[in-house]
């Protein structure tokens, strides 16, 4: 058994608890409050006082498919062959031996999920893992694959496809390849339930697009423009499919319209340049105007365009651009849980979750504060000291 005491617990479901304690066994929460009885023969961290969160949670990035300073050898991002490759799983690319587990570990990103870019109209099946990965196998990382779909609108797929002289070369064609996709798997899934002797071969590709036509997964939609997010909604309603907005650079433009529809977004990355036409009205304050309008709202890295261990840095932009620093907390831990659909088991301090939890020297939106001891199943995988 692990006991972390003294600490002031930012526990996200709960509020705050003052001078806390929480007990770990069997990689769980197994209690949280005040005045605990501590085990006999228990390992004792004592916080302090230091805050202790929940374990970050990246909502969107490309660690262990965009492995970092070794080039193409590293780079597994895009499949970008054919622009519908539903088929193709993150999981299948993840390298847990990539510096940016390690990085992710010691600035407290205990979780992260994983996604093909954004080449493609549908790039594949995106995975939620844990970080704590270097001599281990991904698959023991995995807490949910598959945990959304991956699909792309606006610049990426028409300009990649453009060069290649296929279709897409337009935002028409990439919302047209789209619904075709959709209407196919749509198809399939009705001759799938046919008596045997008639079922169609199966689809690997049309099988992944079926799991959001039945709503088990979410389609997760790179989208910065405002037109690029209102072309997602309306194929999402067309088909009434559950999605969830990525980078969402506009959002602040539609967040009515987002909220209305219970759409959840996945906002970032924060502490980038406007390198392209659809960045040019990118703000720190698209994450606190959607919160405040009551969409769902989660920060993202996208590493390796911005390192994973600057996740608490983006959060901390978020808040000196009006964001609720309660709300940017939620952002990068159960909102971040809930959208990669682990909210069961990761994202908060409570019982019976999974005991993964920070502490940390200051406040975790304080540059200069640091990461004590990161803890992942109830096992401390990195100390400062």
């Amino acid at each position: 058994m692990l006991a972390v005491t003294n600490g002031r617990l930012f526990t996200v479901a709960g509020g705050i608890i003052e001078g806390g304690q929480v007990l770990l066994e069997g990689g769980k929460i197994a209690a949280i409050g005040v005045g605990l009885q501590i085990p006999r023969g228990a390992r004792v961290i004592d916080a302090g006082g230091r805050i202790v969160t929940p374990g970050f949670i990246d909502a969107h990035c490309h660690v262990g498919i965009a492995e970092e300073g070794i080039g193409w050898e590293g780079d597994d991002v895009n499949e970008m062959t054919d622009p519908i490759t539903a088929d193709a799983r993150a999981i299948d690319g993840i390298n847990p031996e990539d510096q940016g587990f390690r990085d992710a570990v010691e600035a407290g990103v205990t979780a992260i999920w994983v996604a093909p870019g954004s080449g493609n109209v549908i790039g594949g099946e995106g995975a939620t893992v844990k970080t704590h990965g270097r001599g281990r196998t991904i698959d023991q990382m995995v807490l949910l694959a598959p945990s959304g779909l991956k699909a792309a609108t606006g610049e990426n797929p028409k300009r990649i496809y453009r060069d290649q002289k296929k279709m897409p070369s337009t935002r028409m064609g990439t919302a047209a390849l789209l619904r075709e996709s959709l209407v196919k798997a749509s198809n399939y899934l009705q001759k799938m339930a046919a008596e045997p002797d008639k079922r169609p071969d199966r689809d690997l590709r049309l099988e992944a697009i079926g799991r959001v036509l039945r709503r088990e997964i979410p389609l997760r939609c790179h989208a910065h423009r405002g037109d690029d997010i209102l072309t997602a909604i309306r194929i999402a309603r067309e088909f009434n499919i559950r999605v969830c907005i990525e980078h969402c650079t506009e959002g602040h433009r539609l967040a009515q319209e987002l909220a209305a529809l219970g759409i959840p977004a996945v906002v970032g990355p924060l502490l980038t340049a406007r390198v392209k036409v659809e960045l040019r009205d990118r703000t720190p304050a698209t994450a606190g105007v959607l919160a405040r309008a009551g969409v769902k709202v989660a920060i993202m890295t996208d590493h390796p365009v911005v390192p994973v261990n600057y996740l608490p840095l983006s959060a901390a932009l978020a808040v000196r651009a009006g964001m609720e620093e309660s709300e940017a907390l939620r952002a990068i831990t159960i909102n971040a849980a809930e959208i990669a659909g682990v909210a069961d088991r990761i994202g908060s301090l409570e019982v019976g979750k999974d005991g993964d939890l920070v502490i940390h020297s200051g406040h975790p939106f304080d540059l200069m504060s640091q990461v004590d001891y990161t803890i992942i199943d109830g096992e401390v995988v990195y100390s400062r000291e």
